[in-house]
């Protein structure tokens, strides 16, 4: 796309959208949903995943086709959204033994129900171009409502359109638009694409918050400087080592962080980059690995983890598809001290067989409970996973 004009752009658009499915029907009546097992019982073999020594990690919940993003209840259920099986997701342990006994298929009108996020007892779900609200979702489990449209309009491509949303300190939803391709100057046709926006609960007021970047699906707010931090994924066809994916700080709203111009703060895209310097723009607080596409990001705030800890953020890195030999597939840390990353290193692998370079599991979100245990969802193996900290005695450490 080296001298991609206005027009050709446009048409190249026009073809992306027509591969989305747009054309679903509307839902015109309430369904019984879906509800499937009474507890996991997995056969994943979570006993080739390495871990910190005094931590152990179990299946919280099997056969969760294609597990993504996650968001918690007020009364505990778990909702997770879905990108290509057009499932949501709703999530009990009724018994509070850490293991699912309740799984809820809420609905499956959706494209690609990627994003969602829950607050004032609604469950907020992002479309590729349109968001729905389901208020007073917990209390209404069995007999699911009809979602209320938020918004329709944001555009339609579908290539990097799936969305990772959440809510801000500020009380702002957070709203993606990646860019509708490899590597390509989007913003000429739609000044959203490749930039994070935020707005209303209600969908009002939007603005755009931070330029510049590729893909983000993941998202978090530092607990203390209230700062966002995002994780952004780096172009393609550049080779094995470059360039880096990236993690961001946000400092303030209207920050441009390089693309498609620049990569990793320091590489020159090889097609965009002569038109403006790596100079102009804010670089990562930390470069990852290339091509690990690192995916849902959050802080630890919780007291089951020892104290260190709560300087890490944890990242899921789903993996890499296009290198010679895979990278990512792992759960990784970045540690934040001073307002500076010190360390990035890993956390929990083996999800990747690295002689035979099969994998069992891809790494898409993290959250954590109440208490300070980790769940981290597997698009690739179906799965959300329970990690705990059980310490030298080998007992659960105490979350009080």
């Amino acid at each position: 796309m080296k001298n991609l004009t206005l027009k050709t752009f446009a048409a190249a658009l026009i073809m992306v959208g027509f591969t989305a499915c747009n054309d679903k029907k509307e839902k015109t009546e309430e369904k019984e949903p879906a509800v499937s097992y009474d507890e996991a019982k997995s056969q994943l073999p979570i006993d080739r995943l390495n871990l910190p020594d005094g931590f152990k990690i179990e299946v919280f919940a099997d056969s969760i086709d294609g597990a993504r993003s996650m968001a918690m209840g007020d009364d505990g259920t778990l909702f997770v959204g879905t990108r290509n099986d057009k499932r949501v997701y709703a999530i009990q342990d009724r018994d509070k033994d850490f293991k699912a006994d309740r799984v809820i298929e809420l609905d499956t009108i959706f494209d690609s129900p990627n994003g969602i996020a829950f607050r004032n007892g609604s469950l907020y779900v992002a479309d590729v171009s349109k968001l729905f609200r389901y208020d007073n979702i917990e209390a209404n489990l069995d007999s699911v409502p009809e979602p209320k449209l938020v918004y329709d309009d944001f555009p339609e491509a579908f290539h990097h359109g799936w969305k990772y949303i959440a809510f801000g300190p500020d009380d702002k939803l957070y709203v993606p638009v990646g860019a509708p391709c490899n590597i390509c100057d989007s913003t000429v046709v739609d000044e959203r694409f490749a930039s994070i926006s935020r707005m209303d609960p209600d969908g009002s007021n939007r603005e755009i918050y931070a330029r510049g970047v590729r893909n983000t699906v993941g998202f978090t707010w530092h607990p203390e400087t209230k700062e966002m931090y995002f994780t952004d994924n780096g172009r393609d066809m550049m080779g094995d080592d470059i360039p880096p994916c990236e993690l961001n700080q946000v400092t303030e709203a209207g920050q441009h962080y390089g693309y498609p111009f620049c990569h990793g703060g320091t590489i020159k895209d090889p097609e965009f980059g002569d038109q403006r310097p790596c100079s102009d723009f804010v670089a990562p607080i930390q470069t990852l690995g290339a091509h690990v596409a690192p995916l849902g990001i959050k802080f630890y705030t919780g007291a089951m983890f020892p104290e260190k800890y709560k300087k890490y953020a944890f990242i899921a890195e789903h993996g890499s598809w296009n290198r010679s030999k895979k990278s990512g597939y792992r759960i990784s840390l970045v540690k934040i001290e001073n307002n500076e990353a010190v360390a990035y290193e890993t956390f929990i692998d083996g999800w990747l067989d690295e002689e035979s370079q099969e994998a069992f599991g891809r790494p898409v979100d993290v959250l954590f409970l109440e208490d300070g245990s980790l769940l981290i969802s597997d698009d690739f193996g179906d799965a959300i996973y329970r990690v705990t900290y059980t310490g030298e005695s080998g007992q659960l450490a105490s979350a009080e």
